[in-house]
């Protein structure tokens, strides 16, 4: 059955969709030995598809990995030719060609979500499912109500961006400083640093805790572990999950995971 190329890059576990798409503008896939186009359709079980002039893999066993990323680490799949840094796949120990769903900055640390699984990237990071990211982010000054109000109703950023509103509030503080929890539904490169900056509240630490329904737990910085099937069902059928209730606003009675 015949499929747009982002959609069977997808699935042969290239990372998400618009990913994919970049791959075919680059000029990185070809069909039948001819330069595939945007928006052009495919069929895998007929049709020759290569990328980088590899052949596409068959995804034998779909691959769930939760990974507690430290800083310093790249969230990428590549790395430049001359850079030896590690990156989170270094960290993972399986056969199978898995791929990040969304990035962490290089300085932030916590959850990243491993696999193979296309449909379900695509899922998790096209902005039409909203799914939420959760934060723990030590700032260098504690804010006070009108930083806080400020970024809850959203924050316009130095490209003109207006980011979404989200859910943000001290948990903890340290020092001159605090730890704040940030619930967001979208994600673009360094946005909470920049609305940090914007703010006046320089970031010291950033930890993702949660995508969607998985949280990070007691997972340790490099450590690693599959996910179970509830997990797994759950991020694909989120209506089907039963939402936890609220904690209270207290932030003295609130300790972020670090």
């Amino acid at each position: 059955m015949q499929e747009r190329l982002q959609k069977i890059l997808a699935q042969a576990g290239y990372g998400s969709r618009r990913a994919c798409e970049e791959f075919i503008v680059a000029g990185r896939v070809r069909v039948n030995g001819k330069a595939a186009e945007l928006g052009q359709k495919a069929d895998p079980a007929i049709d020759h598809i290569t990328l980088d002039g590899k052949p596409l893999p068959r995804v034998e066993k779909l691959v769930y990995i939760a990974l507690n990323k430290p800083r310093f680490v790249l969230s990428t799949v590549e790395r430049e030719e001359d850079d030896n840094r590690e990156t989170v796949i270094d960290l993972v120990d399986v056969r199978e060609r898995v791929y990040p769903v969304g990035r962490l900055d290089l300085e932030s640390e916590g959850l990243i979500l491993l696999t193979n699984d296309g449909d379900l990237t695509n899922r998790l990071t096209h902005p039409r499912y909203g799914h939420e990211k959760e934060y723990n982010v030590l700032v260098a000054r504690r804010p006070d109500e009108e930083q806080l109000a400020a970024w809850r109703r959203g924050v316009v950023l130095e490209d003109g961006y207006k980011t979404a509103p989200v859910n943000v509030y001290i948990s903890e503080t340290q020092g001159k400083g605090a730890w704040l929890r940030v619930v967001m539904g979208e994600g673009r490169k360094r946005q909470i640093r920049e609305i940090g900056a914007l703010l006046g509240l320089p970031i010291v630490r950033i930890v993702r805790v949660r995508i969607g329904s998985l949280r990070l737990g007691t997972l340790k910085p490099r450590a690693w572990r599959f996910l179970r099937e509830d997990e797994v069902e759950a991020l694909k059928n989120p209506d089907k999950v039963r939402p936890q209730p609220e904690k209270k606003s207290s932030y003295k009675k609130r300790r972020p995971v670090r």
